[in-house]
């Protein structure tokens, strides 16, 4: 399944690695350099690249990929209440129950394609965000969501620890996941991803993947069975996401039905289609970019924006108020569907071929034209 990897490859990875390890100094000058804001970085880094692994290389697009989001921060938070507030269980409880409930929902999912695909797998995430909300109650707390309390089991930790006072706070062998702690074990998590889709995109499997993208029916017809290597990228898809809800519980413990809703899965959506659907990189920048811009533009207010706009005239502040506040607050999804449509409209492929444009520009002359062809038909990394 996996292929050895070039050096360009390394290369990659390792300034890659280097980027996200030094990100509290980097992210710095931006004022993104603080930890709760780090960890979304890395989580819905790790929620988008693992959304790319279907819908980047097989072409199939889900509408329903936080649902496994929600399975994996209830699973987590279940693994908090009956056995032990580390880590690592919790991950691995929550990657399991993700990757049994995707190979459930694509095993029906994946008897369709195209449009039919995305809304059979929207169907699903609606029907769990429901059942979730207010049918399994006993499981999910309903709206109040799944939370921690004194009362719980919690058997492991019991036998070897003393009670303490208070709610406890995911731990990793004694290391408390708050602040930069918690920041670098999800960049750990979103390294490790990035490795595993690295060698997923060039391998034979990969390889496989992106020929059903291609051309499925060409395939079919040659007495190809793709439905087995359709099957394997939905459950890693689906892996991923329960991944990163997990590592959302461990930064917070509490798991709650709105993970579900269809709003979180477009949200990966517009992430990958921003950053660029099927590179490596693409889909970890959208994800940053759309994070980012939602932490600064959700922040402002009536009362920020007259503090901003106080030098100019009552007449001309008051009405330029009025529009701006359309845009931010919350009402800045407004915000994040120009900045979309600007990149849609412009640079089909995302961020990535915006990179690509500008490498084969500065490669100059007749390269730089060779090398934008080639971007054309090669998948941007």
């Amino acid at each position: 399944m996996f292929a050895n990897l070039s050096r360009n490859d390394w290369l990659l990875y390792i300034v890659f690695s280097a980027i996200v390890l030094l990100a509290p100094i980097l992210f710095l000058p931006l004022g993104a350099a603080y930890p709760a804001l780090l960890q979304k970085f890395a989580i819905f880094g790790i929620f988008a690249i693992g959304f790319n692994i279907l819908f980047g290389l097989t072409g199939y697009l889900s509408f329903g990929h936080a649902a496994f989001l929600g399975v994996g921060s209830y699973a987590a938070v279940w693994s908090f209440k009956l056995f032990t507030m580390n880590a690592i269980p919790a991950i691995i409880f929550a990657v399991i129950c993700s990757g049994l409930f995707a190979a459930l929902i694509g095993y029906v999912s994946l008897r369709r394609s195209g449009i039919y695909f995305s809304i059979l797998t929207l169907a699903f995430a609606q029907m769990s965000y429901n059942l979730a909300y207010s049918v399994l109650t006993p499981i999910t707390n309903g709206e109040t969501g799944l939370q921690l309390s004194q009362s719980d089991p919690r058997i492991i930790d019991r036998m070897f620890l003393a009670p303490t006072e208070g709610l406890p706070s995911p731990d990793f062998f004694g290391i408390e996941l708050q602040g930069y702690a918690g920041f670098y074990f999800c960049a750990i998590a979103l390294l490790v991803c990035f490795f595993l889709t690295l060698r997923i995109f060039r391998s034979p499997f990969g390889m496989m993947l992106k020929a059903v993208k291609s051309n499925q029916n060409r395939m079919m017809y040659t007495g190809f069975n793709t439905r087995p290597y359709l099957r394997s990228a939905f459950i890693i898809s689906g892996m991923f996401a329960g991944l990163a809800g997990a590592l959302m519980a461990v930064t917070d413990p509490l798991a709650g039905a709105e993970r579900m809703q269809w709003t979180a899965s477009g949200e990966v959506v517009l992430m990958t289609i921003l950053g660029g659907v099927g590179t490596l990189l693409g889909p970890v920048i959208g994800a940053v970019v759309i994070k980012y811009f939602e932490n600064i533009f959700s922040s402002f207010n009536d009362a920020a924006l007259h503090n901003a706009l106080s030098a100019l005239p009552d007449a001309i502040e008051t009405p330029l108020v009025g529009l701006l506040s359309l845009f931010v607050g919350d009402g800045w999804h407004l915000t994040l569907g120009l900045i979309f449509m600007a990149i849609v409209i412009f640079l089909p492929g995302g961020i990535m071929e915006g990179v690509k444009r500008l490498r084969a520009r500065f490669s100059g002359g007749g390269g730089g034209r060779k090398a934008q062809s080639a971007a054309d038909i090669q998948p941007a990394e």
